[in-house]
């Protein structure tokens, strides 16, 4: 028997809410195949079995919120099986996340490793296709390599064209990469937690006159690693590999440097001078207790006799420096204000409680951030599109023959990336922390979109390098894809400036909130015909309402008046893109 649990589904994302379950008490599952369809904040992703067997008992419902690490479902077969068989193993081994398979080899792995090759095997089934090579494909634009998160296969396992065979993490994401041959493999040519590059040999394929396969060894059980261990692990092989002991590696008394994503808060790396310092009662371990955890030795307090330091101090000292930063942490900041306690509704008539699921959680939290950080200010104004409109009906079937529609938000696209270029100021973020304006050199803009999931910005990249049909197609494939449900995260991320279009709904204004950690937001409404004075005369014209909404520590309202009057005219105007633009 052994347990599939959630596992890290990406950066900051902790939970998810279950959509759909896809299997059953007594289905089978192999590695790699698709179990759950969770949504989080960002999507709703499909969820892969890292375990194969039969499922014996599903321990959530659809609906159910479920944080990383929750078991989801057991399951009984030779592939869960094997681990018990081990001496090491004594319990279930649980289904390993991509950052606990990442930890450093250990002896005691390579002792595993050898108890493999002594276990029987079972006969595998022949190869089903001649030799050949499984290299890693091209991943995306500018991604060259990543680091092997999780192999999905060894020596003698069956693969298929299409079957994820390994999880790889890039600079933007963790993702999984499907086998591009059929066969039976022969040879691994990488392990866990190498670096790989686009065009590597990933493994090899069994010879065509090959009638059966080596036979495949069992999974050996996972070794969970936490986050302070891990960090020891990855000094010790470090110093190992210099063939020295740790204490040699380090002084005592001098602060082990442990990665930021281990480390702890500020006031447990503060550590200072120590050459007038007397020495103090404790040993070797407990000194390199101190310096894995970042405390500074001298201030922790002994209970031994003598006033002796033991592991104990270490760790409650560690841990009372841990609660206060998590106090702090809690604390509104300045500015903020902690949400008020609601009264009781069920007081004054019946009421139905329904939990803030995934996209609409987040955008709550994203716009309340964005509203609490910045200093709004909306700007509105008016664009006479009469002549544009004649223009975009004109043009629009050569976008619909390009699978696209030439609607009034594709053009807003190109008139806005080509203010962003005469304005550069709208087209960058804030850095308070540092006290830096960071200019971006790169036009990439999102767009709202109305989900019955909730809002949902996709963003459309380099919109200043494309043309209007072509930013119509985009955005019609995107919107298309946040309507089904397959946005992923990388589709709305890197947006510079936002664009929300509320005219398929009606209004004659509002104002947006801007899109943190971006400075402006331009919002369009229903445009209507209305009487302007021309030449003496009222004419009916066709007015198009613009709000523009700006974060006022680097926009003055002057500036954001030319900005949003500069793009008026270029709708009222088009001739001036190509002018201009």
């Amino acid at each position: 028997m052994i347990e599939f649990k959630l596992p890290e589904l990406g950066e900051n994302i902790e939970q998810g809410d279950l959509v759909r379950l896809m299997v059953a008490p007594g289905a089978t599952v192999n590695t790699g195949q698709s179990v759950m369809e969770l949504e989080t904040d960002k999507a709703v992703v499909e969820v892969p079995s890292s375990v194969s067997g039969t499922v014996q008992e599903i321990r959530v419902k659809e609906g159910d919120k479920i944080k990383v690490g929750q078991v989801i479902f057991t399951v009984d077969g030779a592939e869960a099986k094997a681990p018990a068989a081990t001496a090491a193993a004594a319990a279930p081994a649980p289904a390993a996340t991509p950052s606990e398979q990442k930890s450093v080899p250990t002896p005691a792995r390579k002792e595993t490793a050898s108890e493999q090759k002594a276990q029987p095997t079972a006969p595998s089934e022949p190869a089903t296709s001649g030799g050949g090579e499984f290299k890693l494909p091209e991943l995306g634009e500018n991604i060259s390599q990543g680091d092997l998160v999780r192999l999905m296969v060894s020596a003698g396992t069956k693969v298929s064209e299409g079957q994820p065979v390994m999880e790889l993490e890039t600079d933007k994401a963790v993702v999984e990469v499907p086998s591009s041959v059929t066969g039976m493999v022969k040879d691994v040519k990488v392990k866990e937690g190498e670096k790989i590059k686009v065009g590597q040999v990933i493994f090899t394929l069994e010879g065509a006159a090959a009638a059966v396969a080596p036979a495949r060894p069992r999974n050996a059980p996972v070794e969970h690693v936490s986050g302070q261990h891990g960090a020891r692990l990855a000094f010790q092989a470090a110093i190992r590999a210099e063939g020295k002991t740790e204490e040699q590696a380090l002084p005592p008394d001098q602060p082990q440097q442990v990665p930021a994503q281990f480390s702890m808060p500020a006031q447990l790396g503060k550590v200072a001078g120590t050459e007038h310092r007397q020495a103090i009662p404790a040993a070797p371990h407990v000194r390199r207790l101190a310096r894995e955890l970042g405390v500074d030795i001298y201030e922790v307090k002994g209970s031994g006799p003598g006033g002796r330091i033991s592991e104990e101090n270490v760790k409650a000292y560690a841990k009372s420096l841990l609660s206060a930063a998590t106090s702090a942490a809690a604390t509104p900041r300045a500015g903020h204000f902690a949400q008020p306690q609601l009264p009781d509704f069920g007081k004054w008539g019946d009421i139905e409680r329904v939990s803030m699921r995934g996209v609409r959680r987040k955008t709550a939290e994203h716009l309340a951030e964005a509203w609490n950080t910045i200093p709004h200010v909306t700007q509105h104004d008016r664009a006479d599109i009469t002549e544009l409109e004649q223009l975009r009906a004109r043009f629009a079937p050569k976008a619909e023959e390009a699978g696209g529609k030439m609607t009034v938000t594709a053009i807003a696209l190109k008139v806005c990336a080509a203010a962003l270029k005469v304005f550069p100021q709208f087209n960058a973020s804030i850095d308070i922390e540092k006290e830096e304006i960071v200019y971006k050199q790169y036009i990439s803009i999102g767009v709202a979109a109305d989900t019955d999931r909730g809002l949902l910005v996709p963003v459309i990249r380099d919109v200043d390098k494309k043309n209007i049909v072509e930013l119509a197609v985009e955005l019609s494939q995107l919107s298309k894809k946040a309507r089904e449900k397959k946005l992923a995260s990388g589709d709305m991320e890197g947006g510079t400036f936002t664009i929300t279009n509320l005219g398929g709904i009606g209004g004659v204004g509002f104002t947006p909130i801007v899109n943190y950690p971006e400075v402006a937001i331009l919002g369009l409404s229903r445009s209507r015909i209305e009487p302007e004075w021309i030449n003496g005369k009222f004419e009916p014209r066709l007015i198009l309402p613009l709000s523009l909404s700006y974060d006022h520590r680097l926009i003055d309202g002057a500036d954001a008046a030319r900005f949003l009057r500069w793009i008026a005219e270029a709708f009222e105007q088009p001739f001036l893109l190509s002018v201009q633009g």
